[in-house]
């Protein structure tokens, strides 16, 4: 005990510093926890990321079905040289055989920009913006079948119901815009895993994925359901809000947490405030002529995959933390890859270059990570006459935008283009890079579920530095 009635400042400093560090101590770990601990009154506000974000939102383009690499951004020579040849290394696990032998691209690769990165006559649109392109030549996953593969590209698993990618960016960053959803997925497959890709699974109800329309259904038809009500004033609905919110707090005093119910709450109130925000988003009219045409709308083979893009452009502009659009489920050529890939790849070139040079010139792209991938690859081998099967073993990803080098090749697959053999890209790496980007240890961003923590990453992922700018 102090009995001076007295104390000099240096007395007082030495008394009391190991409690200023103690002060200091319980304020970073108050913010470290107010960072990952959603407030219930407003679990989507947004968090600080643990660490300076490069990106604020993530766009991915979902290509369903398996584009093959070698035919539109891996070029090899070799496959050129000795197609009709049969393979003489050791064949991958793949879904089917027999196989026939190596197949030579259709396609002719061009050189394209500053960095001369080369890409095929079937995406000349994106070949004109690769000095804004990252291409990550050596994505490999762990399956070979459609369904484990999305599962595993969207959510970490191949095998169990686990939150999704978007689910899980926004349980960690909530969204800046409190009017709308933090995770959009437009027209998004309804097969391969259907509404598991963008399930929040066991994380709070909040951040599950909200549908625009399907696969099945036109993108200018897509809306938002239930959003529009014609038949009670915004007042009244206001009040019945409140009058539910009400209720269920009593509940919640009486019979202690209940995160269902919890959720419901703030989907009540959201969908009550999303009834100003998302009509008028998805609402293109007031877009200019030449934004447009720069997405393809004007012409039938890009309007539809047009309108996703520009849609998606439009939701993160606002401020929504993931989007995702979906070009499905056409690319899965056994057979026909000539004449499918093509016109498949006139549907979406324009669309994805237009979405690049539209963020680009407002601004977005450089803290707009997008994501290009299908599920896998295909491969080198012919299936029949004119096809190729799914491989998992070595595909190509590409990244723009949101702190990623522009114009740069990481990694490679071998001289055929069925293994990654060179800066091997787990899916699970592109989880915790993604992450990484986004401000996010993917190490320290856990849920406690059934017994344990759970992360995208599980227990693997390890971030692709060579690729940050």
């Amino acid at each position: 005990m102090w009995n001076k009635e007295f104390l000099s400042r240096r007395e007082l400093l030495k008394a009391s510093a190991l409690g200023f560090g103690n002060i200091a101590l319980l304020s970073l770990l108050a913010e470290q926890a107010q960072a990952y601990s959603p407030d219930p009154r407003n679990p989507l506000a947004p968090k600080h990321p643990q660490f300076p974000a490069r990106a604020k939102r993530v766009i991915f383009v979902f290509l369903h079905g398996g584009p093959s690499q070698v035919d539109t951004f891996d070029p090899k020579p070799l496959l050129t040289r000795d197609h009709g040849k049969p393979y003489k290394g050791e064949m991958p696990r793949i879904v089917s055989s027999p196989t026939g032998n190596l197949l030579k691209s259709p396609w002719e690769f061009r050189h394209y920009g500053e960095s001369g990165i080369e890409v095929s006559d079937l995406f000349p649109h994106v070949g004109s913006c690769v000095d804004d392109l990252c291409f990550i030549h050596s994505m490999n996953g762990s399956n070979s079948r459609h369904g484990g593969a999305l599962l595993e590209l969207h959510t970490g698993s191949d095998t169990f119901v686990r939150p999704s990618m978007g689910s899980w960016v926004t349980y960690g960053l909530g969204t800046e815009n409190q009017n709308l959803p933090g995770f959009l997925t437009i027209c998004p497959t309804l097969t391969h895993g259907g509404v598991n890709n963008w399930s929040s699974a066991f994380l709070p109800a909040y951040t599950q994925g909200t549908p625009i329309g399907n696969a099945s259904v036109d993108a200018a038809m897509a809306k938002i359901p239930f959003i529009q009500n014609s038949e009670t004033p915004p007042d009244a609905q206001k009040l019945e809000i409140e009058l539910l919110k009400h209720l269920s707090q009593d509940q919640l005093a009486h019979l202690g947490p209940d995160p269902a119910l919890e959720g419901r709450i703030n989907s009540f109130e959201l969908a009550f405030r999303m009834q100003l925000a998302a009509p008028e988003l998805q609402e293109i009219a007031g877009e200019s002529e030449a934004t447009k045409q720069l997405y393809g709308l004007d012409h039938p083979k890009t309007r539809n995959f047009g309108h996703q893009c520009l849609l998606a452009r439009r939701f993160s502009e606002k401020g929504v933390r993931f989007v995702q659009v979906t070009h499905s489920y056409k690319w899965d050529q056994h057979s026909d890859l000539k004449r499918d890939h093509a016109s498949n790849a006139a549907e979406v070139d324009l669309p994805i270059a237009g979405l690049l040079k539209d963020l680009k010139s407002r601004g977005l792209l450089k803290d707009t990570l997008v994501v290009i991938s299908g599920e896998f690859g295909r491969t080198p081998v012919a299936q029949g006459d004119d096809g190729r099967d799914h491989n998992p073993h070595g595909f190509t990803t590409i990244l723009a935008g949101g702190g990623v080098k522009g114009g740069f090749r990481y990694g490679k697959t071998d001289d055929y283009g069925f293994y990654a053999v060179e800066d091997k890209c787990h899916v699970h790496d592109l989880h915790a890079t993604m992450l990484h980007l986004l401000g996010i240890d993917h190490t320290k961003l856990t849920f406690f579920h059934s017994g344990r923590n759970y992360r995208l990453t599980d227990v693997h992922g390890e971030v692709a530095k060579a690729i940050l700018a």
